[in-house]
């Protein structure tokens, strides 16, 4: 019988995305795979490949009243997983962040099996954080690894953020900075949370650039519904050539395409930028949770791939002036990308399975 490993991660793309690279990598090895995360976590999970999805029951509160609900949603999680590791026989159980990845970590953590958590971000996440002492393993995207207990400090692998099979696939390819007069493509994203700002700030501040780079432009931009019409018209108005939608699914050859990526600093933008080899204007998240998204950013701007302009700092004409001092300059963005590649870690998935399967032997 193949060993089999529970993937738990949080309701969000940030934890989803590398526990699907991993799941593919293990299933790949013969694996079997099961998921456990919320409804959050499903609307990301429609390419998951596990042959069981296991809703545990998890909640986060705030104030005396909301903890107590949250405890009893976590028993009752830890009470559903354990009964269904048991089940299952679950080999290794691997978390990545999110309160919906505790009821798993902690039932298995109890039992006791085998644990590996993995932190996306520079700074280890709040559930994370309080699981990290009693799992067998801690692995990390980033070299440095803050708010990590004292009994975690030093002890962390240092594995990457995995990335999907489609975005690995970019390492391979040769980037090639705009020709003269030639089309300039710019991609600008931006996640859920938060992402009002560029939505309003990215096409005025484009619109804002010399005409002999403006009608260079091909834009891809996501934008949140609401302001979809509005940046559709600023486009149109500077006769900027776009495209506006809330999401892509097609990410990966967006991103090949690209010559400059516009967008916030998750863990997993940070990671698929690298592995990309894109240049890169960040403008970290400024509500996230113990500024992580700065810090993520920090290993890109560092090396000279990416710009940071933080959001109190944004104004169109800051950003305006970022962009065509990135745009006018071939050989800088060809520098950029470089520097981008020369941090990149394609093959992290790999290493998080090695250290997932050397665990699941103890």
């Amino acid at each position: 019988m193949s060993k089999l490993c529970v993937v738990a991660a949080g309701g969000t793309g940030g934890h989803m995305f590398p526990a699907e690279a991993l799941a593919r990598e293990l299933s790949a090895r013969g694996w079997r795979v099961v998921l456990a995360t919320d409804h959050r976590g499903e609307q990301y999970a429609h390419a998951f490949p596990a042959e069981e999805r296991l809703a545990l029951d998890a909640a986060t509160g705030s104030g005396p009243l909301g903890l107590v609900k949250a405890g009893v949603a976590i028993f009752k999680g830890v009470m559903q997983a354990r009964t269904a590791f048991d089940r299952l026989g679950a080999d290794v159980v691997v978390g990545f962040g999110g309160y919906p990845s505790a009821p798993a970590l902690v039932a298995a953590a109890t039992s006791p099996r085998p644990t590996v958590i993995h932190e996306q971000n520079a700074v280890l996440g709040r559930t994370n954080r309080i699981l990290a002492p009693y799992v067998n393993e801690v692995a990390s995207s980033f070299p440095t690894l803050e708010r990590a207990p004292a009994k975690v400090q030093g002890r962390s692998h240092v594995v990457g953020s995995p990335v999907r099979a489609d975005i690995r696939a970019l390492f391979d390819r040769a980037y090639v900075a705009p020709a003269a007069d030639g089309p300039i493509r710019v991609l600008v994203t931006g996640g859920s949370q938060g992402a009002r700002i560029l939505s309003e700030t990215t096409p005025r501040a484009l619109a804002a650039l010399p005409e002999a780079i403006r009608r260079r432009l091909k834009v891809q931009q996501q934008s949140r519904p609401e302001t979809l019409e509005t940046a559709q018209q600023v486009y149109l108005e500077a006769g900027i050539e776009a495209e506006v939608a809330p999401f892509f699914r097609d990410m990966a050859s967006r991103l090949s395409a690209a010559h400059l990526v516009v967008g916030r600093s998750g863990a997993s933008t940070c990671a698929e930028l690298a592995v990309a080899a894109l240049p890169s204007i960040l403008i970290p998240l400024k509500i996230a949770t113990d500024d992580h998204q700065r810090l993520n950013a920090k290993a890109l701007v560092d090396a000279g791939a990416a710009e940071v302009i933080l959001e109190d700092d944004l104004t169109v004409e800051r950003l305006a002036a970022a962009l065509e001092d990135v745009l006018a300059d071939p050989a800088r963005l060809a520098v950029m990308s470089a520097a981008a590649k020369s941090v990149a870690i394609p093959d992290a998935a790999q290493r998080l399975a090695d250290l997932v399967e050397a665990t699941a032997k103890r």
